[in-house]
């Protein structure tokens, strides 16, 4: 990808415009919104809050998502290859992430449904050449991407419980990576996957002014589904697939960014996971049990728990980029340090889950 001066710029000008487009297109769906992605409150119990809201920020995400691919050929000319298979595999899960999210959204589908569709993407991923490549075993590393793909569209999904919460995690993790692509200067990094996270950028902070707690929208499953692949294949070309600035593939170092990066989807679907199978219920089914939910009754503010995942979000992603840039040693020291913090999280979080409080009623 060209460094020019007026590729830069237009590259700003492109996430402005993502941004603009964004605030105004959600601010358009919310004054005609009626019924369209507004769920009844007594069908389900996985939103926290008491309201129905209209669940259109996927919609917008997805017309970003479009907007940047075609933004593409007039940045760079010919220096993206739109017909690479690894290129369409991605467009085509993400495509398929936001249809069955939008299909949820509109009439509520069955878990093994969304499983399955979830489970084709990665499947398409696979097929397309983009997979987790850390062990000897090709079989290991496509049943590793599976249960990445899958993993990750579930946490997005299921982090998707409080206001803005989801959305400023989101943007943590793209503005990380695309951090770290920027510092580490490589030339073989994919100059729409560049244009892609920084359209999705501009439509994820144009559509944080309206989920901010009082939110008065949520992104729904169509952008939750369509959040979850996208980052689920950000986080396995430029995370588990990427040297480090010294050009090394160090396992240990790779997996410990991944989970700094994706640290509080991580942390919260385990947590959930973990609690749900001790009580012997189904974690596919939405609850009022999750680590936000928790904080929020200790804390009796929605705020304060977004303000605590941000806390977290930079803390983390200061020492992934870290890891990723500066640390040209690597040993066992540094693996320990960096893995008891993210087992410190862990640890406070699922604690709080433990404990009974009585905070604010829902």
């Amino acid at each position: 990808m060209t460094s020019s001066l007026s590729t830069i710029i237009i590259l700003i000008v492109l996430f402005i415009c993502s941004f603009i487009f964004s605030l105004l297109i959600n601010g358009l769906f919310l004054k005609f919104s009626k019924t369209l992605g507004i769920r009844d409150k007594n069908e389900t119990v996985i939103r926290w809050g008491p309201q129905s809201k209209p669940a259109f920020g996927g919609i917008s995400f997805f017309i970003v998502f479009l907007f940047s691919l075609i933004a593409g050929p007039i940045i760079f000319k010919d220096s993206i290859d739109f017909h690479n298979i690894m290129f369409i595999g991605f467009i085509l899960s993400v495509t398929l992430g936001f249809l069955m999210g939008l299909f949820d959204d509109a009439y509520n589908t069955r878990p093994w449904l969304k499983f399955s569709v979830q489970l084709l993407c990665g499947i398409i991923l696979i097929c397309t050449g983009t997979y987790i490549q850390i062990f000897s075993s090709t079989i290991l590393n496509y049943l590793l991407t599976i249960f990445w793909v899958v993993g990750i569209m579930n946490s997005v999904n299921m982090l998707d419980n409080i206001d803005a919460v989801v959305t400023v995690v989101a943007i943590f993790i793209l503005t990380t990576v695309g951090v770290s692509l920027v510092m580490l200067n490589k030339t073989d990094i994919n100059a729409a996957d560049i244009l892609l996270i920084i359209g999705l950028l501009g439509a994820l902070l144009g559509f944080l002014i309206y989920n901010w707690h009082p939110s008065k929208m949520y992104m729904g499953d169509t952008g939750s589904q369509l959040l979850g692949v996208f980052l689920a294949v950000i986080g396995i070309r430029y995370l588990w697939n990427m040297q480090d600035a010294e050009g090394n593939v160090i396992h240990s170092k790779q997996i410990l960014t991944v989970v700094l990066v994706f640290l509080l989807p991580l942390v919260d679907t385990t947590t959930v996971v973990i609690k749900r199978l001790a009580k012997g219920t189904s974690p596919f089914v939405g609850g009022k049990d999750h680590t936000t939910h928790h904080l929020s009754r200790l804390l009796v503010s929605d705020k304060k728990v977004v303000y605590i995942f941000i806390f977290i979000s930079f803390v983390s992603s200061v020492f992934a980029l870290n890891i990723m840039n500066f640390m040209k040693q690597w040993n066992c020291i540094r693996f320990v340090i960096f893995a008891v913090y993210c087992l410190i999280i862990f640890s406070i979080l699922f604690y709080i889950s433990l404990t009974k409080r009585t905070g604010i009623k829902r």
